[in-house]
């Protein structure tokens, strides 16, 4: 599968430039600006100034975790009211629901995503993983990451979790890519993703009359029957399929992107195998490829802190500022795969803490430990500052392209 485009936001609309942004989704490359570390530590929780819908901007640690662990915020989409915001919701997304509607969907999601479980999915993203780098290979030096590998990877192992048929997945995937665009003709966009909801439609209506196969999908039907309703089952699907690609994608090119450019690391890696674990939460953690949690509105006036938020009041949640955030006198935070005890926030907090998380790791180190192997030269084929970044105001930073060599 190819990469989806970005939906259009209401935070920031066309033409925003990244220095009129506020500190907290700012970076240089994949830097936080040093302000972000000065207002941590001097504003953990404060008014938000910036050209978006938030009345506040969380970037404390103990702030962003008490603002993520309490049900009294909502995560359902802002808007004027209740009703209208319940009327946003995307159906079936986890992301969009709070208790006891989110309850009885993550009941129904979490057995499916125990590491137990996910292990055996393992053999496959073995497969996905080496036939990608055979793809990558075939290609020729130099080798664009991005597209050869760090896309498809995440789409094909979402697709084959689902039970998406691989003769199926081009199609849907120019869809989800189309029907996400912002730079096209309204009717194309709208007529793919008519395209894109209604094959789900069809997909989940043929796994309700066979829920036979060993997937995702069949599973919940089988478990639930009609409890779970197709509707909610197509937004599970397209939620994953987005969220997944995009957020993978961004990780695999920035999480080899920081090995590549700290070569001591990369060095002792190779040299310590046994440390891929600790690397892969150090990637994750030091990349923070999702810099914001989803907007949370407060549902009554809340104490955080010496402020109180006031009910209706939405507050931003800087997952950048508690990853990579450092007391300015402390000493510069440096990426370091023997990282221990790193209780970074990359999968959120709370109740809506990733429930791929599992998947993710996994994932991430199938991918990463076979890259290193096939290519024990590997390295960057372009000089650092000819790379491009993703748009600060997407929702998943991510490079451009990433040319490699080896």
């Amino acid at each position: 599968m190819t990469r989806p485009a970005d939906p259009p936001t209401r935070r920031h609309r066309g033409g925003v430039k990244p220095s009129d942004l506020p500190v907290h989704q700012q970076r240089i490359r994949q830097d936080p600006l040093p302000e972000l570390s000065r207002m941590s530590v001097e504003t953990p929780l404060a008014a938000d100034s910036g050209p978006g819908i938030n009345d506040w901007v969380a970037t404390g640690r103990e702030e962003v975790r008490s603002i993520l662990a309490d049900e009294r915020f909502s995560t359902r989409p802002p808007a004027d009211s209740d009703e209208d915001s319940r009327q946003l919701t995307q159906i079936g997304n986890p992301l969009q629901y709070d208790p006891p509607e989110h309850t009885r969907i993550h009941k129904m999601l979490r057995p499916e995503f125990t590491l137990r479980r996910i292990r055996r999915m393992e053999p496959l993203i073995e497969k996905i993983v080496g036939d990608r780098l055979d793809v990558m290979e075939r290609a020729g030096q130099p080798a664009d990451l991005m597209r050869h590998f760090a896309w498809p990877v995440p789409g094909l192992v979402g697709c084959s979790l689902l039970g998406i048929p691989r003769d199926d997945q081009p199609d849907l995937a120019r869809n989800m890519d189309l029907s996400r665009r912002t730079d096209r003709p309204r009717k194309l966009v709208l007529a793919a993703a008519n395209a894109f909801d209604g094959y789900l439609t069809r997909f989940i209506a043929q796994k309700r009359r066979d829920p036979s196969a060993d997937d995702l999908i069949s599973t919940l039907i089988r478990n639930y029957g009609e409890e779970v309703e197709n509707k909610e089952l197509v937004g599970f699907c397209a939620s994953l399929l987005a969220a997944g690609l995009e957020n993978m994608a961004g990780m695999l090119g920035l999480g080899m992107l920081a090995l590549l450019e700290h070569p001591d690391q990369l060095a002792l890696l190779r040299e310590r195998p046994e440390l891929m674990d600790q690397a892969v939460e150090e990637m994750f953690r030091y990349v923070a490829v999702v810099p914001i949690a989803s907007p949370r509105t407060a549902l009554e006036d809340v104490p955080v802190g010496d402020r109180v938020i006031k009910a209706g009041e939405i507050v931003s949640c800087s997952l950048l500022a508690v990853n990579r955030a450092q007391d300015p006198d402390a000493p510069a935070d440096d990426f370091d795969i023997t990282r221990e005890n790193n209780n970074h926030m990359a999968f959120g907090h709370g109740v809506h803490f990733c429930t791929g998380a599992a998947l993710a790791r996994m994932e991430m180190r199938l991918a990463v430990s076979a890259l290193l192997d096939r290519f024990p030269e590997l390295r960057l084929a372009v000089p650092p500052e000819e790379l491009r970044f993703r748009p600060l105001t997407l929702a998943a930073y991510g490079v451009e392209r990433l040319p490699l060599a080896w």
